[in-house]
């Protein structure tokens, strides 16, 4: 077992090693704003369980439902040089979690577009729960290699029809930088490719996969994460290549529902700090206008977590939109809202910067993804980096 007192070295949002002591006490903290409810023994299948709203997702339902079942990500272990991710330390800490409230919960380290993963997470199933009443689809992953034909796809961050440029957020020695970053225009082929990486294919195959086996049950509901967002990030973001997948994963819904006789639907989330959206240009400014607006108005994912498992248990009505979507995200699009944070885009500078966005915040965020900045956690104390995946789980590659 080796321990040492772990610095957080990197360049921008990136950081080489994440602190496992931080990221345990992160799912304490997130467990610790979740109200319980009676459990009524659902079973649920989360894939992306270890980051973002797939973790707040796992916590809120195990702490407020009492959920079963197993949770899928794709994590690096701790080598001789390195720690393992932040999400490794998470889910050791989400399995310790379930342990303590009494739920069979079981997760599984593998690539969840494998057919090896999905025959392995289904045998699983299959013998400790003998079906899923729940299926949520979390995945923001860079490529995606299809196990029918053996291609990799590679999403691309580019726009659709025209460049853009863009205000956007970095840091230089911890120090709050404003640049303008300019987004080239994806080709049909990187459309294509980004479509099936981050669209519906891989869901549709999650369920369907479930259904030949007959492991769901009756009511059985499925939902896969999305995000709209505002129009200053929308050239980027909703109208880019980036948009073109989400709207798949929206039509992915409503055919699930149709041709396979399930409940299915996205989620339509608000605006977050996690490691997928701080990397892409302008989000982070954006982020840091909207706290500097609503400040605790902002719904963090364990709010939203909650307000996702209270409409799938039944316990509050669906809020959905004209187009079958679950909302989560009124509050952020809301035009009192987007109109305050537009004024501060548009006013900000180099020199306002720290005063019209919350650049702190936002940066100190970014750390805890990573275990840092978290308070109670003594950082200049030797911490043990060689945390064992949760038991009974797979940790292939």
């Amino acid at each position: 077992m080796t321990a040492r007192v772990i610095k957080p070295l990197g360049r921008g949002f990136l950081f080489l090693d994440s602190h496992p002591a931080g990221c345990a006490r992160l799912v304490r903290d997130l467990a610790g704003q979740v109200e319980r409810r009676t459990p009524e023994r659902r079973t649920a299948l989360v894939i992306g369980s270890s980051s973002g709203y797939g973790l707040a997702a796992t916590i809120a339902g195990l702490v407020r439902y009492g959920i079963d079942g197993v949770g899928v990500s794709f994590e690096k272990a701790p080598t001789a040089r390195r720690t393992a991710t932040a999400g490794w330390y998470r889910t050791a800490e989400t399995a310790a979690l379930a342990a303590e409230l009494g739920r069979d919960f079981r997760f599984v380290n593998a690539d969840a577009f494998a057919d090896t993963t999905k025959t392995e997470v289904l045998d699983l199933i299959a013998e400790r729960f003998g079906g899923i009443d729940h299926l949520i689809y979390s995945v923001a992953a860079p490529r995606r290699v299809d196990p029918r034909n053996g291609e990799t796809y590679q999403s691309a961050l580019k726009t659709i029809g025209s460049p853009h440029t863009t205000k956007s957020l970095a840091f230089e020695d911890r120090a709050p930088v404003l640049q303008e970053v300019g987004i080239d225009v994806a080709t049909d082929d990187e459309i294509a490719q980004t479509v099936k990486v981050m669209g519906g294919e891989d869901w549709a195959r999650w369920v369907s996969a479930l259904d030949e086996r007959g492991l769901l049950k009756p009511g059985f509901s499925t939902v896969a994460l999305t995000y709209i967002g505002s129009d200053l990030t929308g050239p980027i973001y909703r109208q880019g290549s980036i948009g073109a997948a989400k709207a798949d994963l929206e039509q992915t819904a409503l055919t699930l529902g149709k041709d396979g006789g399930v409940q299915a639907m996205t989620s339509v989330n608000g605006a977050a700090v996690t490691q997928a959206s701080s990397a892409i240009p302008g989000i982070g400014l954006y982020v840091s206008l909207l706290h500097k607006v609503l400040g605790d108005g902002l719904q963090t994912p364990i709010q939203q977590s909650i307000a996702l498992w209270d409409q799938l248990t039944g316990s509050a009505p669906l809020d959905l939109d004209d187009e079958g979507r679950i909302r989560l995200d009124r509050w952020e699009l809301a035009d009192d809202v987007q109109a305050a944070v537009r004024a501060r885009w548009e006013a900000a500078t180099q020199e306002n910067l720290a005063d019209v966005a919350d650049t702190a915040w936002f940066f100190a965020e970014v750390r805890r993804l990573y275990g840092f900045d978290v308070p109670g956690v003594e950082y200049e104390a030797p911490t043990e980096v060689d945390v064992d995946w949760p038991a009974a789980a797979s940790t292939g590659a």
